[in-house]
């Protein structure tokens, strides 16, 4: 359903990613039709069990306004989140937008750790072995898959 307000004042190209394990980052557009004064402010649920929380670090345009958040200490529950980022105006109502997101499709992995290659001259060649990512949400390491690019130099 659209919201009330002022058509084409609510955010757009709104997205988050999460990387470097715990730490969120999402981002947007001032609406392309939104009063120059409009604000912007992001509310985000992890789950049903969790209260609304507003973003703590904005991150600000050359305009002061409000175009994305980063988050700190997140962790990927099995829920989807729920994201609202509302506008404000002292000319007029501004339409708020808000999705769901699978946390854990948004996420950036870091390397696998400890990569080891163990090479000999026999038949047997290279023995490469690795552990699994660090993540703040797979507890089963069997779900990753893993490519090699081994280059001959």
């Amino acid at each position: 359903p659209v919201s009330a307000g002022m058509k084409g004042s609510a955010i757009e190209n709104f997205s988050c990613v999460i990387y470097n394990i715990f730490l969120m980052n999402c981002t947007w557009q001032a609406g392309r039709d939104a009063p120059a004064d409009t604000q912007y402010f992001l509310y985000w649920q992890n789950s049903r069990d969790e209260e609304e929380m507003e973003c703590q670090l904005y991150i600000k345009d050359e305009n002061c306004r409000n175009v994305g958040c980063i988050f700190q200490n997140v962790s990927i529950g099995m829920e989807k989140a729920y994201f609202l980022v509302n506008g404000s105006s002292k000319d007029s109502l501004i339409q708020f937008y808000d999705e769901y997101i699978d946390l854990y499709k948004i996420e950036i992995l870091t390397a696998p750790l400890n990569v080891t290659a163990h090479c000999t001259r026999d038949p047997m060649g290279c023995i490469i072995t690795w552990h699994p990512p660090l993540t703040s949400h797979v507890e089963n390491t069997k779900c990753f898959q893993y490519e090699l690019n081994i280059q001959n130099k």
